[in-house]
Parts: structure tokens; sequence; C-alpha cells
């Protein structure tokens, strides 16, 4: 595909002498302007995609991708600006219109329903009569097409994280979408994943000639899949640029209106740390060698109706060090962070902090113990979204902010006006509910809220997830002075470079099983992918 972004789609562009057409952009949105009250979310927007083409939008939180996907799939109107498919223009007045369009979305957060099978959850919505042998032929059909292989008869709380994602895929494929839009997809995918899911989008735009828009904060992963980058700020244009002509300095500069140190920072925007340049703190750890153990695991097992889950796991985590634990979806860190968060009573094994060890079937036995957790999923186990900011950040330290018979309502705000300011969090008042805040000031808050409880140990899982750039480094940033202070950290992430550039030392689950741990000196991808698939 000739890739030019300098050229208009009526010029013609002269390749060793024989004038080539450029190709007409199969969707355009010109001039698209979108404000909520005195709120500019976006402002003169142009957005170009070719037939045939992988399409990177970047941007922070908040720089209006989201906006602008709503006006595209319907789900918002614009104040004004126009919208273009092969040249002509089109109102979309509601997501029905898209897809009769032939405009479609993967959104960032799965909406499956556990309980059921995948051929139900692809099917939903559909009218009409509904006959499951034609629904599991379809599924298989779209699934060989795009090379998605699924079972049509599992059950989706079966299925790993990859799986689901498949499942997602295949129920806007089997639409017959001309464009698609996928946010933030590999944002609980593996690495291998990753490649499978990008593989697949790049054969379809090749031999059915359809186009995608990939949203994504990583950039090894926009520069490996696309053709050409956008990327918004404050609600505006401020790059665009054909791949192959640009780099990760200079993506992530625009995207953040500054320079981003890639040695320092390189997981921060999804790329691997540069050899030889090392800004763990773990090493810290020595400082702290003469003490006990900060958190240690001892054969850790869970077993539900009749699978075993986690199987004799032990791992310790010195004071001051940063543990990575690294492995694919659905091989046990889930279940390891609800043990830690309280929420899974493990069937046999021991857990220590500080060579004390916790008795797991009291309450509140982790955090009088001192462990303190960023759970994987902040909106089950990490907030109530209903709640204020100041009853989310009192909710472990309420003695402290207590009368003689009721809460201190004075207390429990000036607790959390002090919080904000120490960590940063923006919300419109400390009674605002925290539904209504970003992602990354939710993950503020519940970081803020577990180190003000003075932990011993602190868990972060998936500590990163969903967040942009800014939040990303912010929280790294924070995890490192943690350690540095002589608390022990477990991190539990999917992410490659997460592990590689935080951790002191790096353990492999799989299959829920510890396959091995690793000194930070002898991690490598390679070496790690071997581990994850089961290798000691």
């Amino acid at each position: 595909m000739t890739k030019s972004s300098a050229l208009v789609p009526e010029v013609a562009q002269r390749v060793s002498g024989i004038a080539t057409a450029v190709p007409e952009p199969a969707l355009e949105l010109r001039g698209i302007n979108k404000a909520y009250g005195k709120v500019v979310a976006s402002e003169n927007v142009d957005l170009s995609i070719k037939p045939g083409e992988i399409h990177g939008l970047l941007g922070e939180n908040g720089a209006g991708k989201s906006t602008l996907m709503k006006i595209l799939l319907g789900l918002e109107r614009p104040d004004s600006g126009i919208i273009r498919i092969q040249g002509n223009e089109i109102r979309i007045a509601n997501p029905q219109d898209a897809r009769k369009h032939g405009i479609d979305m993967v959104h960032q957060h799965f909406s499956l329903i556990g309980p059921m099978s995948v051929w139900e959850n692809v099917i939903l919505g559909d009218t009409g009569a509904i006959n499951r042998s034609s629904a599991c032929e379809q599924i298989e059909h779209v699934a060989h097409r795009y090379g998605l292989p699924i079972d049509p008869l599992a059950r989706v709380d079966a299925l790993s994280a990859g799986e689901r994602q498949r499942v997602e895929l295949i129920k806007c494929l089997r639409r017959e979408p001309e464009f698609l839009v996928l946010d933030e997809p590999t944002s609980v995918l593996t690495h291998e994943e990753s490649e499978e899911l990008f593989d697949v989008l790049r054969r379809m735009v090749q031999s059915e000639n359809r186009a995608v828009i990939l949203i994504s904060h990583k950039l090894a992963e926009i520069t490996a899949a696309t053709d050409a980058i956008t990327v918004l700020r404050k609600g505006r244009v401020v790059f665009h640029q054909e791949t192959s002509l640009t780099t990760h300095q200079e993506l992530a500069r625009q995207m953040v209106g500054r320079d981003v140190s890639l040695l320092a920072d390189a997981a921060a925007v999804g790329v691997l740390p540069v050899p030889g340049a090392d800004s763990r703190t773990g090493e810290s750890a020595s400082d702290f060698s003469n003490q006990p153990a900060a958190l240690s695991l001892q054969e850790l097992t869970v077993v539900q109706d009749g699978a075993v889950l986690l199987d004799k796991f032990s791992l310790d985590v010195a004071p001051g060090e940063i543990v990575g634990l690294y492995g694919v979806e659905g091989n046990g860190q889930s279940v390891l962070g609800d043990i830690l968060s309280g929420l899974v009573l493990p069937s046999s094994g021991s857990m220590s902090v500080q060579g004390e060890i916790v008795d797991l079937g009291r309450a509140d036995a982790l955090t009088r113990a001192g462990i303190g957790i960023v759970p994987e999923d902040r909106h089950r186990s990490g907030v109530i979204l209903a709640l204020s900011v100041a009853e989310n950040l009192a909710m472990k330290s309420l003695n402290a902010v207590s009368g003689r018979f009721l809460l201190c309502q004075r207390a429990m705000r000036e607790n959390a006006q002090r919080l904000m300011v120490e960590y940063n969090i923006t919300a419109p008042s400390v009674d605002a509910p925290v539904g209504r805040l970003s992602g990354g000031n939710q993950q503020r808050l519940v970081l803020a809220r577990e180190l003000s409880n003075k932990p011993r140990v602190l868990v972060v899982a998936q500590p990163t997830q969903g967040l942009d750039i800014g939040a990303i480094e912010d929280m790294y940033c924070r995890i490192r002075t943690v350690a540095s202070q002589g608390i022990g950290v477990l991190l539990i992430s999917t992410e490659l470079e997460e592990v590689m550039t935080l951790a002191s030392r790096v353990a492999v689950i799989s299959s829920g099983i510890l396959s091995g741990v690793l000194a930070a000196e002898d991690v490598t991808a390679e070496r790690l992918g071997l581990m994850v698939g089961g290798a000691s």
C-alpha cells in the first residue's frame, strides 16, 4: 500500500514515471467540534482513514479520543462538523445508523455475560427466531475465516481473557463492518495474544480492503501494527504521520506535550526497557537484608469445583524489594490477588508478614497484618463508585475519622483533602462520587488509601491497566518510592515491559504453578516467554 501523509486524495503521485492515484479516504471526519458546557472535548478535529489501512489513534485520557469515537458511533452528536464515507456526507444519529453504514467497535471493557455460552453472547441483540445450530455454524465460519478459534458452546466465564477478546471480535465481524474501531484491545492480553490479534487485523484489511482504527497507549504496539498515526491532545489534532516516518520518542512527546525519557519510563508508553538502562529501585532491598521477609507465601493452594487454580504456590518478597509476578491471564494471578484481597480463602497453605503468620480466616486479618492492595479490578474490589471521594479514602481507617458514636464528617473531609493534595488526585470536590473520576484518579485514590494506612507490604495488581502515560509515569514513580522506604512490593502484571522495568526479581506463573524466579539481570522477553509456557 502506498503511504503519503502529505498528499490529498485528488492529487496523483508519480512513482518511476507512472502516475498512481492516491486512494480516496474511506472514512473522513472534518471539522468536528463538541463541547460539554465550558469543557471543549473536540476542537476542529480532522481524521481521515484510507481503505485497507490500520490507523492508530493516540492521546492521553481526556485528549478527546472517546468523544470522537462516540460521535462516530452515534452515541453523541457533534456541535458542528461532517462525516463522509467514500466521499458522501452521512448523518449518524444512533448506533443503529453507524452499523448501517458499516461502522462497529470493540470496546475496552468486555460486554459479555459470563454464565452464558459463546453463541448466546454473540447473538444478543438479534431479532427474529433463534436457532442454536445455525448460530454456532455462523460463529465457526467467522472464526475459521479470520483465524479466531473458539468453541461456540463454551461458557464465557470459563474462557481466558484472550478467548473473550475473540468472542468480542466475532460479535463485530459477523456483522461485516467496513470500519472497525478497537479501543485498547490488548489491555488484558499477553504479548503473544496481542501479536495474534494484529495478525488477524492485518489479514482482514489486506484481503478485504477494510479499515481499522486502533486506540492504544502502547507505542510499540501502535508502531508495529499501524500504517498511519494521529495524535490528539486536549481535544485537538496535534500530529499526523505515516507510521514508518515517526519514532517512539516523537509520539510520546506529542502525546504529553513534553519530552519523555525512554530510558526511565519506556514501560509507560509500552516500550521494552533500553538495554543497560536500569531505573529499578528494588536493589534498595539490600538495605533491609537483616529483616525477615516482608511477605512470605507458603504452598498456597486453591481448589474450586474440582479444578486446581493455584498449586502449592510459594514466593517471598523482601522489605524494600519489588518482585514482579508475570504470566498469561487466567493462570492463577487473579486468584492470588483475590487471596491477598481477602476475597478467596485458600484450600491450604499459609501466609506471613515479617515473620508473623496471618490468620486468613479472619475478615480484617490482611489489613491488620499490614498488607495494602491495589486490586486488578478497582471497580469490583477497590472502590465503591456511588460513594464520595472522602468516604472511599476513609474506608480502611474509620477509627481515625470516627466521633463518639458516628463518623466525623469534618475529619473525613480533612483527611480526603490532605490525601488529594499529597497524591495529586483531581476531583470536583471531596464529596463527588468516585464514579465521576477518571481511571487514573481512581487508581491514585486506591493507592492513597492503602499507603495512608502505613502498610508493610503493598500488592499492586495490573496497576496501570487502562491508564494514560501521565498516570502510568506517576504510578511507577510512587511504586519505586514505596520500595525505597522499605515496603515490600509484589507487582502482579501481564505487561512484559512493566515487570522488566520495575522489578528486581521476576517470578513467572503458569497453570497456577510457579515456573521459576529470575533476577533482573537474567530477564529477557524470550526467557519469560518460555517460562510462561511452563518451562522451568
